[in-house]
Order: structure tokens, then sequence, then C-alpha cells
């Protein structure tokens, strides 16, 4: 049977700053190299609130939402060749990769140059025919999302949707700046400045590497506590005033072979660098808006052989980490289930997007109706 358009419900953001609206959308069947798939699971990522503030520009109107765990329903013409079929369940990541590009044929699939299609011309529109963006090349506040195949990883029998969901983005980012881009090592001494989401990944992630000490740096309690459960060693609480006498002394003075940023904010980078042993490495995971700058000294940096590393989504090479992680959560040895603190329905999205402003540490699921006898619990 031919692939058709189908309606679906979704969250639509028209204005940067306002409530999203509940609409009923046309979603066009994939082309060349795409999927449709269902989505059973949504997590709100902060980087979505940042987006639908209007802290990075973008086209309206848009749906948002890129940590999606979901059911194949159609494959496009180019696709049908790869091992996905309908009816696999898979996890959908904002990341693409053509497989053929320089930075791709490098093994850095995150910086993939390629140009596609579904960016110019998007496979949803409005009820007025108007075309609505997939934000974050997702698009996953909807019951149904076309993406490119490169984007998708099939998840194992053993894991539930709500967890699977959030490896797409927030785990593999903070879990791979520890691993891939800081490539921790055991007894490496690591601190982490930001506890939200992402900040959790990089301390559980530099945990299982052997990091000694780490160091949880928040203002919040509740997030330096949690930080605790996911492996912390030490926490500071930036809120008391400058840490870095404290910080430093968790080292004896030494300072730290890897600091992570996982906080959005320029401030919490200069607040990282004195932090920094010689021949230290600053990770910057957190992705400020872009009117902030950062002031540093230079002559720092060259004198003690500092570095400074930025980690887009963790450098995952999502065929090869993604697996990996959901390994470890079988094992009991990576924790996903403690990230999420509710679960509602597409109608509740702004509600849920509203506790994701107040608890940035924890992730909050939309789910939908099961397909194919799956789905969320």
């Amino acid at each position: 049977m031919p692939s058709q358009t189908i309606e679906i419900q979704a969250a639509v953001c028209r204005e940067f700053g306002k409530p999203l609206s509940v609409e009923t959308l046309r979603l066009d069947p994939p082309r060349g190299n795409e999927l449709r798939v269902k989505v059973l699971a949504s997590s709100i990522c902060h980087s979505d609130i940042i987006y639908m503030d209007g802290g990075w520009g973008g086209t309206l109107p848009a749906v948002f939402g890129h940590e999606v765990a979901g059911v194949v329903t159609d494959i496009g013409p180019s696709a049908r060749s790869s091992d996905l079929h309908v009816g696999d369940r898979v996890m959908v990541s904002l990341l693409r990769s053509c497989g053929r590009c320089e930075c791709c044929e490098a093994g850095a699939p995150t910086q993939c140059t390629t140009n596609y299609a579904i960016d110019s011309a998007p496979r949803l529109t409005d009820g007025r025919g108007q075309p609505v963006r997939a934000g974050l090349r997702v698009g996953g506040f909807a019951e149904s999302v076309v993406v490119d195949a490169s984007q998708v990883v099939k998840i194992p029998a053993y894991m539930p949707d709500e967890a699977a969901c959030l490896v797409s983005c927030g785990v593999v980012t903070g879990f791979g700046a520890a691993i891939n881009t800081a490539g921790v090592q055991v007894g490496d001494m690591v601190a982490v400045i930001g506890c939200g989401g992402v900040g959790l990944n990089c301390v559980q992630g530099a945990a299982l590497a052997g990091a000694l000490p780490l160091v949880a740096i928040d203002v919040s309690a509740d997030k330096l506590a949690q930080a605790r459960a996911f492996g912390a060693t030490d926490t500071l609480d930036a809120a008391a005033g400058d840490i870095t006498e404290k910080a430093l002394a968790l080292t004896d003075g030494r300072g730290f072979d890897i600091v992570m940023t996982a906080v959005g904010n320029a401030r919490a980078i200069e607040a990282a660098l004195p932090l920094l042993a010689r021949e230290g490495a600053l990770v910057v995971v957190g992705m400020p808006p872009d009117d902030e700058r950062v002031s540093l000294n230079a002559t720092g940096l060259a004198h003690y052989g500092q570095r400074i590393l930025g980690s887009k989504m963790g450098a995952a090479r999502l065929g090869i980490d993604v697996p990996k992680l959901f390994r470890l959560y079988r094992g009991g040895r990576l924790k996903l289930d403690e990230l999420i603190s509710s679960r509602r329905p597409l109608a509740d999205i702004n509600a849920s997007i509203e506790l994701s402003r107040r608890s940035q540490n924890l992730r909050h699921v939309i789910v939908f109706p099961a397909a194919n006898g799956t789905g969320a619990e």
C-alpha cells in the first residue's frame, strides 16, 4: 500500500516564550532515506525550552521535542535496504549523519556537513496548509515524526520506551562528554559544574570511568544530593560564593584534570578555568544563548598547556554508543528510571514544560498510546 499523508496531534510553538498549542497537523510520508515513527515517549529537554523561549532564534511555527522513542510505521524508498522494518521499536535522536562527508569519514558524525532535503521542505503542514518546522530535526512533541534513517537506533526488548527516549540526548550528551570528549581515566580528578539532566550524566559517566575525586558543583541542594546518588564523591554549593579555594583543596591544590560545564551559562565556563590543573581540560557541554560571551586569560591557557574542548552531543556515534548505554542500563550500572519525575499526555505538555523549568535535573516525559502492542507503561 503506498505511503500516505496522515493527520496527527502535535504541540506547536507559534510565538517564542508563549505556551504551546496542541493542533491537528498533516504529516507527509517519508521520502528518500527517511522513516516515519509513531511516538510512544518524548522527553522534555532544557534545549527545547531554550528554543521555545527564543534563545537560539529559528523559524516558527515549529514543533519541538527531540528525545523520542517509538515504532517505525513507514519506510522511505532509499531506506528499505537497511535493517530497519515496520514495527521496529527505535530511539530517535536529533543527530544524523550521511557517512560520506569529510567529518563522517573522520569519525565525527555529530559534525556531519551534508544538507538534508527535509530541512528545506518540512514534512509538516498546519490546517491552513502552511509549513511547520520540525524543531531540533525531530519534532517529537507529536504523535508521529519523519526523520532520516541515520537518526534512529533499534531499542532492545528489555528497554522501556520512557527510559530509551532519555538516552537520545541528555544521557548520551553527558555520558559521552565524560567518556568520548574528556576521555576520563581511572583516578582522574574531575569536577562537573551544573548538575541538571546533562550534568548528572556527566557525573555518572565519569564515575563509571573511575574518576576520583569526582566533585559536583551547583547552586541547588537538591541537585547536589542527586549528584551524590549518581556517583559524585564530593559536592560544593556555588550559591555560597566563590568555590575556587574549596574545590582546589579537594585536589590538594593541584587542580582538576578535567572540568565539565554542563550548564548553558558563560559565567560557569569562566568559573571553571581557575579549577584546571596544568595540562587540564575544560569540556564545554552546556550551550549558552547566542548573545553570551566568555572572558578568559589566554596567557594562562598557553603557559599551563590547558585545553578547552567543545562537546556536541557527547561526540556520540549513535550505532556504537547507544547500544552500550542500553547494556549498561540492563546491567544496573546506568541510572535512567531515576531521571524520570513525571509522565503526562500531550494535552498536558505546557504543565510538563513548567515543571521542567523548575527541575532541570530531572526529565518530564510525554507519553502516547501504544502501537502494535508496545508502548509506555
